[in-house]
């Protein structure tokens, strides 16, 4: 009995010991699914971060240089045309698709407006009404294509970028709108160029119009049914169209609104640029796409928020302001940038694996 007794009191001490170990194993691991959660539930908060260190580390580097109120709103300047473009972009992602037209659609919708106006004699209001109005359809072609014929959107969005950059170039005859005609007889066609003054900032229409954009799409996907179903057809098709949801007429809607912002986006191209040219704009697909995964939408669908394209808009904006006042090589930017995307998506798959 006396040998008993201790080996007893061995047994409790180890099974203390072990629980303790457990419980404090499971303490330790307890932070990261509260990290995950956190965002999971704000998943603007990493782009918001990194913008906020980037800023502050080329603050610190650079001085008033960087921190100027013009060199700051410069770069609203320089990421607005792919910030728009990053909105219609965002919401097809959300979806689980992906767009690869929004550049040839952004360039079309601006060729319509521009030869509209100079080639038919078209009231320029209504040139940049059916310029929006052409982006819109090729939009609705899209969707169509992916919700009702079931063709994945990567093939749809490819071939529909194709085939409307050959009918930039066949329409246009390849031919460029020079800034001084449209100055002269269509300056409406170049509004969002307009620049006003507010202290030492210099703001465009087209800056003030992207940031309004991404806050009226941001509350239309949080505070809408329309929103509520973009995010549960981007999640699980089969489960929204269960629940009662017509996942086709969402997709439809989502590619038609898509394409309208980019009729936008083509229109604010020609106040950015001065002319219309269908050469312009050719990169605004990757730009947007880049937005997009740095800002935190999930590639997968259905997670992510739209103020985080505009973050990851701002990002690259920063980063190439901030490397070029520095005196950089211009690689470097692309070296971070493609950096970044790479650690959006770990970071992503990495919130998805614990979600999950």
């Amino acid at each position: 009995m006396s040998d008993s007794a201790p080996k007893g009191q061995d047994f409790e001490n180890s099974l203390s010991k072990a629980t303790q170990s457990v419980a404090e194993f499971e303490k330790r691991e307890g932070l990261v699914p509260k990290i995950q959660h956190t965002l999971h539930t704000n998943p603007a908060m990493v782009p918001l971060i990194v913008l906020v260190i980037s800023v502050a580390v080329f603050g610190l580097l650079l001085g008033s240089k960087f921190f100027s109120p013009f060199a700051l709103t410069l770069i609203l300047q320089q990421v607005q045309i792919v910030g728009i473009v990053a909105v219609a972009q965002s919401l097809v992602i959300l979806t689980a698709g992906i767009d690869l037209s929004v550049g040839a659609i952004m360039v079309m919708s601006s060729v319509v407006m521009g030869q509209f106006t100079f080639r038919y004699g078209i009231p320029a209001p209504v040139s940049i009404a059916c310029g929006l109005a052409v982006g819109t359809l090729i939009g609705f072609i899209n969707g169509w294509l992916v919700a009702k014929v079931k063709l994945p959107p990567f093939i749809v969005t490819l071939g529909m970028w194709q085939i409307v950059l050959a009918t930039n170039f066949l329409y246009s005859a390849n031919e460029t709108i020079r800034s001084q005609d449209i100055a002269e007889k269509a300056p409406s066609l170049q509004f969002f160029g307009t620049t006003i003054k507010m202290g030492g900032a210099t703001l465009t229409y087209g800056a003030i119009f992207m940031v309004l954009l991404f806050f009226v799409v941001a509350y239309m996907l949080k505070q809408t049914a329309w929103g509520r179903h973009v995010y549960a057809v981007g999640d699980d098709k089969e489960a929204a169209e269960l629940s009662g949801i017509e996942a086709n007429k969402v997709l439809i809607s989502v590619y038609m609104a898509s394409g309208l912002i980019c009729g936008f986006a083509g229109w604010a191209l020609i106040g950015r640029i001065g002319s219309v040219s269908p050469t312009s704009g050719q990169l605004a697909n990757i730009e947007s796409i880049t937005a997009v995964v740095i800002g935190g939408i999930s590639l997968f669908g259905g997670r992510g928020a739209v103020m985080g394209s505009l973050f990851g808009a701002l990002i690259v904006g920063v980063f190439t302001l901030g490397l070029r006042l520095m005196g950089a090589d211009a690689q470097w930017t692309y070296l971070l940038i493609g950096l970044l995307i790479i650690g959006a998506v770990a970071v992503d798959q990495w919130i998805r694996k614990v979600s999950g």
